[in-house]
């Protein structure tokens, strides 16, 4: 069989496996962003507060994608949930790093003006320093989403959804007549939602950073 006729009769699992994959993957940005920010909201202002914030998020990506969710299988049990706790931690560092660096990156000057007309600290943070800082963060958030695309198809192994399932299960049978047309669909699918949600961000960044800071 060849691979566009694997595709042409799996068409219909395909789809729902890049679904699944895309869902449980912008979920975990959500929650990364959440998190990212409120974490580089919180130490930017310290030198060793951001330090600590940006050692402790960059340890994580020092443990091996399939051991992460080895270890929190016993603890949580197959599926969505050690899925989603990997993919959201794995997916923090670039987000708190460039939360830190695009707000201690905002002019000063801006800031005082802010607190001269009598705005407070959240009404600062709020209108002033978090919109100047949205480009590099959003540029975290990109670089997140591209990492999370490929480590989510380990979730196959915690029996977790999406695209991985199709690699490991080609994978595992390995010899037979469609084991490489497997792999391959499951990787090319990766391939393309990491695309397509690199070109929304593009998009995203055009409607939401104004011309001059973009400049």
């Amino acid at each position: 069989m060849s691979f566009w006729e694997y595709l042409g009769n799996r068409h219909q699992q395909l789809l729902t496996d890049a679904f699944q994959h895309a869902s449980a993957v912008f979920q975990c940005m959500v929650i990364a962003t959440v998190l990212g920010v409120l974490i580089g909201v919180v130490s930017y202002r310290s030198g060793w507060g951001s330090s600590v914030a940006i050692t402790s998020t960059a340890t994580v990506l020092t443990i091996p994608s399939l051991a992460a969710i080895g270890l929190l299988i016993p603890l949580v049990g197959l599926g969505v949930a050690p899925t989603v706790i990997t993919l959201t931690l794995y997916g923090l560092l670039p987000i708190v790093r460039n939360s830190i660096v695009g707000l201690r990156g905002v002019d000063p000057s801006l800031v005082d003006a802010a607190k001269g007309i009598g705005m407070s600290r959240i009404t600062r943070l709020r209108k002033v320093e978090l919109p100047l800082a949205w480009p590099p963060i959003l540029t975290g958030i990109r670089v997140s989403t591209q990492m999370l695309m490929g480590i989510a198809a380990i979730a196959a192994y915690a029996s977790g959804p999406g695209l991985g399932n199709e690699i490991f299960r080609g994978i595992a049978s390995l010899g037979s007549a469609n084991a490489i047309n497997s792999v391959l669909a499951g990787t090319l699918g990766i391939v393309i939602l990491a695309l397509l949600f690199d070109a929304a961000y593009v998009l995203l960044g055009r409607l939401t950073i104004p011309r001059g800071i973009r400049v």
